[in-house]
């Protein structure tokens, strides 16, 4: 695993967010939005795992495009991203698109060592997701969802469960009392990226929590 900071090491918040060779281009944009939209000083640490499929995917499940199917070794990945930011005492807010919005997701069921999650488009279609969800309380004190509004109308038949998926998780976790939002975007899954990761990003900072 490699890991990319931006950012004062020192600042009072840590962001987390797990990504792939995919996103490594757009990390410096998403990075400058968040700080256009807050004054306080941050630090990102990027995650990019070597393996998006198997690294993100807390248990096993068939393939359902192309013939990549999904490992289990997401608790690997979490442990490792633990032991790097072991050391600091800032608050953290763990955040991820895609799978990797999943990944974040699940790792806030793990530990309390997030205190926000921002999940942007996260694959929430994985199967046995909603059920795991339901049974396994979010640890965070917040929790950004959205989705693109065109994610859910596709032909594949798993994928398009998206939506409904979506709208479980999030009635799971507002009715145990945690902040959350689902908010929805305009297009399918690959718009703006940068874009909605930013915005859920900023939603995580500015967030209050309950209780």
């Amino acid at each position: 695993m490699d890991v990319f900071e931006y950012g004062n090491p020192n600042a009072s918040l840590i962001i987390l967010q797990m990504i792939g060779d995919h996103d490594i281009e757009m990390i410096d944009h998403e990075f400058d939005l968040i700080q256009k939209a807050v004054s306080d000083e941050l630090c990102l640490i990027a995650c990019k795992v070597d393996d998006w499929n198997r690294d993100l995917s807390p248990w096993k499940a068939p393939a359902v495009f192309k013939s990549e199917s999904f490992g289990e070794n997401a608790a690997k990945t979490l442990s490792e991203v633990l032991t790097y930011i072991g050391e600091k005492k800032q608050p953290c807010i763990i955040g991820g698109y895609s799978l990797a919005g999943l990944f974040a997701l699940w790792a806030a069921t793990k530990t309390d060592r997030f205190s926000k999650v921002a999940a942007a488009s996260p694959s929430v279609w994985f199967p046995g997701f909603t059920e795991y969800i339901k049974e396994n309380n979010i640890k965070a004190k917040a929790v950004y969802l959205s989705l693109g509004d065109r994610e859910e109308k596709t032909r594949n038949p798993v994928m398009a469960t998206v939506g409904h998926a979506i709208r479980s998780v999030y009635e799971t976790i507002s009715d145990s009392g945690i902040n959350t939002i689902l908010e929805w975007n305009q297009g399918n899954h690959f718009k703006d990226v940068d874009i909605r990761m930013a915005k859920a990003l900023t939603w995580s900072i500015r967030a209050t929590v309950h209780g």
